[in-house]
């Protein structure tokens, strides 16, 4: 389980937020203060260790590397040990993912939902395990990871005996230099032309996904079957109203909210408190009956702080 808290001081010693809520519509402007790189990300490594313990033990397991302190094999495939082993590309992406938790547990959104992270759903990234695999036993096998299939991201909003009432299913998204054309790109599709030669969006990016998701996600089962294997006692409620949720004979719906991230760099030409995302109004676009938040995560030096986090992690440098 996932059991680590906010690091809350780091967070309000790292970012200035702008917070707005309109009826059904959240909106958060963080953007980074001026701090020192190396001490933020000691600070918030417990967090990433925790999110990350579960898939790190699932691949570990897999792969056949035993993580006991005294395993003679740590020494020989210290290449390949998770997550730092993964390039860039797939850190980036596995940071946004638990910046979604630790924002989500730390700031008051929309509805005022106390939001809980019982697990992250990383052991689920398939491609993850496979060049794991490969990577433990070769280590010139170093390539791209392909994304994880699914939801980024769950939270869950527990009622006081324990059941779901509702939950958050959140996509987040890094990019290098954030601009206006980079986020539309990864809201409304890739410009392409049409039959008669117009340009025009394709249609794929996050409102379109959002537009169409299943009402209750497959990701949701993952998250049960995780509550079940970690910790089926204290989670029976929680299991209990996701599978009445999930079976399709019982059909006893959750409510619930999503979440938007993007984060990354802030390009030369942008000012303080900019936005690339209104705040005043839900997007037209999204057209999903639930619950929208969105944050706009700006740092100035955010592949140094990756970098030095996921380099941390379990004692590394």
């Amino acid at each position: 389980m996932h059991t680590c808290s906010v690091p809350a001081e780091a967070l309000n010693e790292w970012l200035e937020k702008y917070l707005t809520v309109e009826n059904n519509y959240g909106h958060a402007l963080l953007e980074q203060k001026d701090i020192h790189i190396d001490s933020l990300a000691k600070k918030l490594r417990p967090y990433f260790e925790s999110a990350h313990q579960d898939a790190r033990k699932h691949f570990h397991d897999a792969i056949g590397i035993d993580l006991h302190p005294d395993a003679t094999d740590i020494p020989t495939v210290g290449h390949a040990l998770y997550p730092g082993c993964l390039p860039p590309t797939a850190r980036h992406g596995l940071f946004g993912e638990v910046m979604c938790g630790m924002l989500t547990e730390h700031y008051e959104f929309v509805g005022q939902h106390d939001w809980t992270v019982p697990a992250f759903l990383f052991r689920y990234h398939g491609d993850v395990e496979a060049y794991l695999f490969a990577l433990v036993r070769d280590p010139t096998r170093k390539r791209q990871v392909f994304g994880r299939f699914g939801s980024d991201f769950l939270a869950l909003a527990l009622d006081d005996t324990g059941k779901v009432v509702r939950y958050l299913v959140g996509e987040a998204k890094w990019r290098k230099a954030l601009s206006q054309s980079v986020v539309d790109s990864l809201l409304l599709g890739k410009w392409i032309k049409d039959d008669d030669g117009n340009r025009v969006r394709d249609n794929d990016g996050i409102w379109n996904q959002l537009n169409v998701d299943a009402l209750i996600p497959h990701g949701m089962r993952q998250m049960q079957r995780l509550l079940q294997e970690l910790d089926p006692d204290g989670m029976s409620e929680a299991i209990l109203s996701i599978d009445r949720a999930i079976m399709i004979k019982n059909n006893e719906p959750i409510e619930r909210t999503n979440l938007v991230l993007i984060c990354g760099n802030a390009n030369a030409t942008r000012k303080s408190c900019d936005v690339f995302i209104g705040w005043e109004d839900k997007p037209i676009e999204y057209t999903a009956p639930h619950d929208l938040q969105v944050i706009e995560l700006v740092l100035s030096d955010g592949e140094n702080l990756i970098k030095k986090i996921y380099d941390s992690l379990w004692g590394g440098s």
